[in-house]
């Protein structure tokens, strides 16, 4: 597909209740309304011809009725949201082709324009079947993070691997690194038919170390196309602290 040309493609974001250091987090409230509904309503600024939240809860399913957001109640055994956007996809009954984005549902902040990209990203490379989107570390605090995932791209802009530890590996100091460290950011395009063959794959032993979902893909032979963004867009909300500073931001 040529770059000019806009693809068709559908937003789901899962969303579920149950979280460690932020219980409730989806309907946290943002202004007088819930984190999900400005999750969805940026995705809808997006060019997506559909987009749909997909939980475990009826309360959040209640809250997206209330306004006026297409929302699937799916299973509670799902172990990832990959695996919950899959069923999504069954219940769509989605052509295999279709091209699906994962956005997080505690991003309230997403710029529509990088899921545009990371959709147009999927559609110009019909070798891969998942995209993802990369920016470049500038700290060094964030290349020993164990909490921020770099990744490595080869020649055509597919990632090699993804990890939590320090890639590529500086042995020499000395040396003039012409790679930089990126740093992978947590939003995903996939193709239906992929989702429907990723929820029989087994969990995948660089995974299981790492817990990272995308290993399990790359393990499996399959390519993560990487759009490289010049900088990184507003964190998203995983903490109380990153709340009440998205809770200032969207109250402007």
């Amino acid at each position: 597909m040529s770059a000019d040309k806009i693809p068709e493609f559908l937003v789901v974001i899962p969303a579920r209740l149950g979280s460690s250091r932020l219980p409730r987090k989806p309907l946290a409230d943002i202004g007088g309304k819930p984190m999900v509904i400005w999750v969805a309503e940026r995705a809808k600024e997006s060019n997506a011809q559909r987009v749909v939240v997909a939980t475990d809860s009826p309360e959040i399913q209640a809250v997206c009725n209330e306004h006026g957001i297409e929302c699937l109640l799916t299973s509670a055994d799902h172990p990832t949201g990959t695996d919950r956007i899959a069923e999504v996809a069954q219940l769509l009954k989605l052509a295999g082709n279709t091209l699906v984005v994962n956005v997080q549902g505690d991003e309230p902040l997403i710029p529509s324009a990088l899921i545009n990209q990371v959709a147009q990203t999927l559609a110009d490379h019909a070798q891969c079947a998942i995209s993802t989107v990369a920016v470049p570390i500038t700290e060094k605090s964030e290349i020993d993070n164990p909490n921020v995932v770099k990744v490595v791209l080869n020649y055509a802009n597919e990632a090699m691997y993804f990890s939590r530890s320090v890639i590529p590996f500086l042995r020499d100091a000395q040396v003039i690194q012409k790679t930089e460290y990126l740093r992978h950011l947590g939003i995903y395009a996939y193709r239906a038919d992929f989702l429907q063959a990723y929820s029989k794959l087994e969990p995948a032993p660089p995974e299981q170390a790492e817990a990272l979902e995308q290993l399990r893909a790359l393990w499996n032979g399959y390519r993560i196309a990487v759009h490289a963004a010049a900088e990184a867009p507003p964190a998203g909300v995983d903490t109380p602290e990153d709340l009440e500073r998205v809770r200032k931001l969207l109250g402007k």
